[in-house]
């Protein structure tokens, strides 16, 4: 065997490798915003808040991974569109508060080291940056021999926002009488995929069956920005994990719940599918999945509609599907 090295070991010099620092700080520059200071690369990443021109600025911070749907990409032998939910499931987080996306640090983890993977990956997660307007401005590439199989890896996210002060939106303001306005999903999102799993067999899941439920998060931040600087938006709650029974009342006073009417939107398709496949029951499809519905903002009886509107320039479908009521939790009809 001869002297070991750490790249004997299983662990590539990539730091000291210049071919994939120029992909690497390539990537990186395009989603490159105003504030960043400095180029790719270094030990730690700068940013200047006074350019963002927020009066009395108050940082905001995420963290998320993508979970099981990541063994999906695996199956599928696809990994252009795992980044993009990564940095959906932190900043569609970040934006509950009304805050902006201003920068984005990702960690990726694997047991053996692929380049054309790793790049995939990585032009995902430009992209949704992109998407969101924020710049991703450094992580981490953790090569982990024996820890994680040779075709597997992980991947976690970091987002920073910011928000004024007096703009900052954290539910206090919901009264009773409020309307809910669902906003529409681009299909599962990253929840779920655990069950989903035990659902469906491999072979189905490496179909076109796999390839729709592949479909990346739907990133809001852009509509919902742009909504933010026209109709006053007392509450929003990201439709993640736990979806409708446990994150609506991350958000409300004390004293009040919500009514939720099932008939106010359909789901796509492929979530009755899902039900009937597993006879789940309708209690358990609301605790683990969106059903069509990824963001809920709450807002005044009267805003609605105009709300609607501004969403619609972004095509983004949008129904009111129940109110604020007096009492506590989740109530669907």
């Amino acid at each position: 065997m001869g002297a070991w090295t750490y790249e004997k070991a299983g662990v590539p010099h990539l730091k000291g490798d210049p071919g994939y620092n120029r992909k690497i700080r390539a990537l990186v520059n395009r989603s490159r915003v105003p504030g960043v200071l400095g180029k790719p690369g270094g030990f730690s990443s700068l940013f200047d808040l006074k350019k963002t021109g927020v009066r009395d600025p108050i940082l905001v911070s995420t963290t998320d991974g993508v979970g099981t749907k990541l063994e999906l990409a695996r199956l599928l032998k696809r990994h252009d569109t795992i980044g993009i939910d990564l940095v959906a499931m932190c900043v569609n987080d970040l934006i509950t508060t009304g805050a902006r996306p201003l920068f984005f640090l990702d960690y990726f983890a694997t047991g053996k080291f692929n380049p054309p993977v790793t790049a995939e990956v990585l032009k995902g997660i430009v992209t949704g940056c992109r998407q969101a307007g924020s710049a991703l401005v450094g992580g981490e590439t953790a090569i982990m021999p024996g820890f994680y199989g040779d075709s597997k890896y992980d991947l976690a996210g970091f987002a920073v926002g910011v928000v004024g002060r007096s703009q900052v939106i954290d539910g206090r303001k919901i009264r009773a009488g409020d309307r809910l306005l669902g906003l529409a999903s681009s299909g599962f999102h990253s929840n779920g995929y655990s069950l989903l799993r035990k659902i469906f067999s491999e072979r189905e899941l490496k179909g076109p069956l796999g390839k729709e439920l592949l479909t990346p998060t739907r990133i809001y931040v852009r509509p919902v920005l742009a909504l933010l600087k026209r109709i006053p938006v007392r509450g929003i709650a990201n439709i993640t994990g736990g979806a409708f029974y446990d994150n609506l009342p991350r958000i409300l006073p004390e004293g009040l719940g919500v009514r939720i009417d099932r008939t106010s939107w359909h789901s796509p398709r492929l979530f009755r599918t899902v039900q009937v496949r597993g006879s789940i029951s309708n209690f358990e499809m609301f605790r683990t999945f969106n059903l069509g519905i990824g963001l809920i903002l709450v807002v005044e009886r009267g805003a609605v509609k105009p709300a609607q509107k501004v969403l619609s320039r972004f095509r983004l479908a949008s129904w009111e599907i129940g109110e604020v009521v007096k009492g506590k939790g989740v109530e669907v009809r």
